[in-house]
């Protein structure tokens, strides 16, 4: 059991629209804008903080109390952080976990997050659910409210934006995370693990491509962990840059932002369809569906935590799933290609297609969980399933 003694300055969160919130700095100090957003997970924080889909948001979080089971150097969706802001109600002095290896605020400021804490974040929630996410600014540095108003307003919107090229990987790269330790956790918590799956020779696995927009290290995690053989590209990569590689399937990635400025990313899936097995989530979900024809628009304040409810139109099984998006593909003239396999129970938005004549899908949740609920692993079972039948494209 440890305790934080991380010294925090005044400072405050201004909004677009004029309100102001003061309270006290976490982590890093300075000042920087963002798209402001809530969470509701009540776990799951230091997954949020490395999750690459959050670049330019500030994160807001609903459950009040932030930090007590501290942090750790396993539950990272990837080695750097890329979020705008941190807001929570509380931090936790005490962080007291046998996985813990030190205290939230610690780590805000080891990785260079500026975070905010002391406020109404109820208050905070009920206005962006009421007048949709805006820009804002956090700042240590400027504590006038006029100024800093001024400057949310002044701050550029995420819609029209590509994000994406700020949290891609430069190049391509093998997949070779360690296991064990990871395994060990995954299995603990219910979830299907190949227990041999080191034990293949690389020539005898399936072979997924994942075009990396910002992706969780969960993913290629339970990809792996299935016993395939795993190379992480690029997100602008080329179809025939891809085809190249001889996948047996093609992964589409979350990321963050707007998912209509991507248009090499269309190209490229476009090119894909029809060629090898294509799965999506997030963001993927998205392109996959622009790259058949569809159309995305911005959310009110978008899907973001660990308890959406989601139903699957075919089964009519309820799914609790994790969530983090601002768009979401649009119902409005749909193509005929594209049919819906799963809404969103709290708003009947898309929440994931399939194509009729392709063996491609995708959801817009996550059902790598990290952090969330299990409830839609046999998604990747079906891509397994789609990798079993196909062969490698060349």
């Amino acid at each position: 059991m440890t305790h934080s003694n991380q010294a925090s300055k005044p400072a405050k969160l201004a909004l677009q629209d004029g309100t102001v919130y003061a309270g006290r700095s976490l982590g890093a100090t300075g000042e920087v804008a963002g798209e402001v957003v809530f969470n509701t997970s009540m776990t799951g924080y230091q997954e949020i903080l490395t999750d690459p889909s959050y670049c330019g948001q500030i994160v807001t979080m609903t459950y009040p109390e932030i930090g007590n089971y501290g942090v750790n150097s396993i539950d990272v969706e990837r080695h750097q952080t890329s979020l705008a802001g941190f807001v929570i109600r509380n931090e936790s002095r005490i962080h007291s976990n046998y996985r813990s290896e030190g205290a939230l605020a610690e780590y805000l400021a080891k990785n260079n997050v500026m975070g905010l804490m002391g406020i109404d974040t109820r208050a905070l929630v009920r206005r962006i659910r009421s007048e949709g996410a805006m820009q804002g600014v956090l700042s240590t540095d400027d504590l006038d409210d006029e100024s800093l108003v001024a400057k949310a307003k002044a701050a550029p919107s995420l819609v029209g934006r590509d994000m994406v090229q700020q949290v891609m990987p430069a190049q391509q790269e093998k997949w070779t995370n360690e296991l064990d330790e990871w395994t060990a956790v995954e299995v603990a918590r219910g979830a299907t693990i190949v227990t041999n799956a080191d034990d293949l020779d690389d020539s005898d696995r399936p072979h997924v491509v994942c075009m990396d927009f910002g992706m969780k290290w969960n993913i290629p995690r339970h990809l792996r962990s299935r016993g395939n053989r795993v190379t992480i590209v690029p997100g602008n990569t080329s179809a025939d840059d891809i085809l190249r590689l001889e996948p047996t399937g093609v992964f589409l990635s979350n990321g963050p932002g707007d998912p209509e400025p991507l248009t090499y990313a269309h190209e490229s899936i476009s090119n894909l369809i029809g060629k090898v097995p294509v799965f999506g989530i997030c963001l993927g979900h998205q392109l996959l569906s622009l790259a058949c024809g569809a159309k995305t628009f911005k959310l009110k304040f978008g899907h973001r935590g660990a308890n959406q409810p989601v139903i699957n139109v075919k089964t009519e099984k309820v799914e609790i799933t994790t969530q983090n998006h601002g768009f979401a593909v649009d119902d409005k003239d749909l193509p005929d290609c594209l049919e819906v396999t799963h809404r969103h129970l709290n708003d009947d938005t898309i929440a994931g297609v399939r194509h009729r004549d392709a063996d491609a899908f995708a959801v817009q949740y996550h059902p790598e969980a990290a952090a969330g609920p299990h409830d839609s692993h046999y998604l990747f079972q079906q891509f397994q399933e789609s990798l079993s039948a196909a062969q490698p494209a060349g």
